[in-house]
């Protein structure tokens, strides 16, 4: 059980504090050149986070759970600061008080993404972590928005008159919103939802949509790489994407091992 918690711990933060780095490039980059102050704190939270993955790194498989404990309050502390940072910008751009080009939508997204980290922390650290029924649902109703999300960030940063791409971009948009709304159903209808065969269907179907999604996405990734296609996407914005689709991919992959496990 200690070995689960450490593994676990160190897999969430090595994953989430890269993401929470490159937040912070990525509202630094959208920010105007005077908004000099704003700036200073994206790269402050940089740093703070680049910190955080090197020591994540540093430990090993076997390393004291207490330290671990301790490490992931630490996380969390830094973690809450950026999301108070991410909705201070948010509320900045919707006064129109900051101008600059990061979307509202995507401060409000990465905004989740550091909430549903801390919140993970929190349950590693209290050992609350969700039952299988309520972590596939759970899950899939933040992944499959966040999915959506990228869709439409994809489909605006691209060139217009990339119009395949865009029209893709826009079909996985539509697709994802209407995958998330048949979530948000289930998610209602808990705990009868819940049946074996009701929650198989639902992680089957996901499993297909991110696995295109997670293709397209490496494919962009890649074009945009090698300078083929026209956009405003930085390729280090297209790797971020693609990194976490596949980690959705991954999470639905094990869920679909514990079902089959679980009859």
């Amino acid at each position: 059980m200690a070995d689960t918690f450490v593994s676990r711990s160190l897999d969430e933060i090595r994953f989430w504090s890269r993401i929470m780095k490159e937040h912070s490039l990525f509202l630094k980059l959208g920010f105007r050149c005077d908004d000099t102050k704003l700036i200073d704190e994206a790269n402050r939270f940089y740093n703070i986070f680049e910190d955080i993955e090197n020591q994540a790194h540093a430990f090993s498989p076997d390393a004291d759970p207490q330290r671990i404990f301790e490490f992931n309050n630490v996380v969390h502390h830094a973690v809450c600061h950026i999301w108070k940072f991410k909705r201070r910008v948010l509320d900045l751009i919707i006064r129109c008080k900051i101008g600059g080009n990061n979307f509202p939508l995507l401060v409000d997204h990465i905004s989740r993404e550091a909430a549903y980290f801390m919140n993970r922390l929190e349950q590693l650290n209290t050992g609350t972590l969700d039952p299988l029924p309520d972590a596939i649902i759970n899950e899939n109703v933040f992944f499959l928005r966040i999915m959506a999300d990228h869709a439409k960030f994809i489909n605006h940063l691209l060139d217009p008159s990339e119009r395949k791409l865009v029209e893709q971009a826009r079909e996985f948009s539509h697709d994802f919103d209407q995958l998330l709304y048949q979530a948000i159903d289930l998610n209602s209808m808990r705990p009868q939802s819940q049946t074996l065969p009701l929650l198989e269907q639902f992680v089957d179907q996901n499993r297909v949509s991110v696995r295109q999604l997670r293709d397209f996405k490496k494919t962009a990734r890649e074009l945009i790489e090698a300078c083929r296609i026209k956009s405003i996407i930085p390729p280090l914005l297209a790797d971020h994407v693609f990194r976490e689709a596949s980690r959705f991919l991954e999470i639905l992959d094990a869920f679909e091992v514990a079902l089959s496990s679980s009859k």
